[in-house]
């Protein structure tokens, strides 16, 4: 996805009846429907069913099954409770009438009260930075990796580590991952279609930073890597044109899963998404 249009049109149902909705696939390398993109667009259903002054705080979604690439993929969207200043929604994703993915989303109208936070991590600013790209290319991996690890994100958003990032499976690092991220075309957006763009995008790194200090096992043998839920608050507003900062890190892994956790701040050192999110790291030999 080269302009950011695509990325809309890919997240961007199509309305088939009262509440439900269909949409297409992203074709990954790796076979198997992007999780980000499942994310997104069952939060694209409920934002269909929403009052327009009402903007997603927060939603959890669990990954049930492996979604086909070659099938479309139906949104059914159960109409919770419209509350005074909360309104509830639950999506359930189908294929084939299987169920792969369900998510319950809670959305607010906007209302003064109360403010602290964390503070943003000091981290090296992204123009001084290179993109994810640039330090594989100085690396001169190979070109069949290098084409893969190209082709899993969109190329109209770009990702600029903080840590020398490295594909060489043998080597642990601590379970700390960060990364700036922005379009690289403006984004003059309504709220709802930001926090539908953060979704897709808030999908990668994750799993990969609770894989960080295991990286030397884990390359001893064959490894399924899936992940199995996902949840994400939204804070405040922002816009995806300007450079955001995703710092994550891994608390736990266990039971052949690993635990992930986000945070994604703003230019300014606003926090304005929160995400955390668990995956099957299962060796198979």
């Amino acid at each position: 996805m080269r302009h950011i249009q695509e990325l809309i049109d890919l997240i961007t149902l199509k309305k088939t009846g009262e509440n439900t909705f269909q949409g297409q696939n992203f074709n990954t390398s790796w076979g198997r429907v992007f999780g980000g993109q499942v994310l997104s667009q069952s939060l694209n259903a409920a934002y269909q069913t929403v009052d327009d002054d009402r903007f997603a705080h927060s939603l959890h979604g669990y990954f049930i099954l492996g979604g086909n690439l070659e099938l479309p993929i139906t949104y059914e969207v159960d109409i919770i409770r419209d509350g005074k200043s909360f309104t509830t929604r639950r999506v359930v994703a189908f294929q084939e009438g299987r169920a792969i993915f369900n998510m319950s989303a809670s959305f607010q109208l906007l209302q003064q009260g109360v403010e602290h936070q964390n503070a943003m991590p000091n981290y090296i600013p992204p123009e001084k930075l290179l993109s994810d790209l640039e330090q594989l290319e100085m690396q001169k991996i190979d070109p069949e990796v290098f084409k893969r690890f190209k082709k899993i994100k969109p190329e109209v958003i770009e990702f600029r580590p903080v840590e020398k990032l490295t594909l060489r499976e043998e080597i642990n690092a601590p379970a700390e991952s960060n990364y700036w991220f922005r379009s690289k075309e403006s984004t003059p957006f309504t709220m709802p279609l930001q926090h539908q763009l953060l979704a897709y995008i808030s999908d990668y790194g994750l799993l990969r930073t609770a894989t960080l200090p295991h990286k030397k096992e884990l390359s001893k043998s064959q490894t399924f890597y899936t992940s199995l839920d996902h949840a994400m608050w939204f804070h405040r507003p922002f816009s995806l044109d300007q450079w955001l900062l995703y710092a994550m890190d891994s608390p736990s892994a266990s039971n052949s899963r690993g635990f992930s956790r986000g945070s994604i701040f703003d230019r300014e050192g606003l926090l304005v998404a929160s995400t955390a999110q668990e995956g099957l790291i299962r060796q198979l030999s």
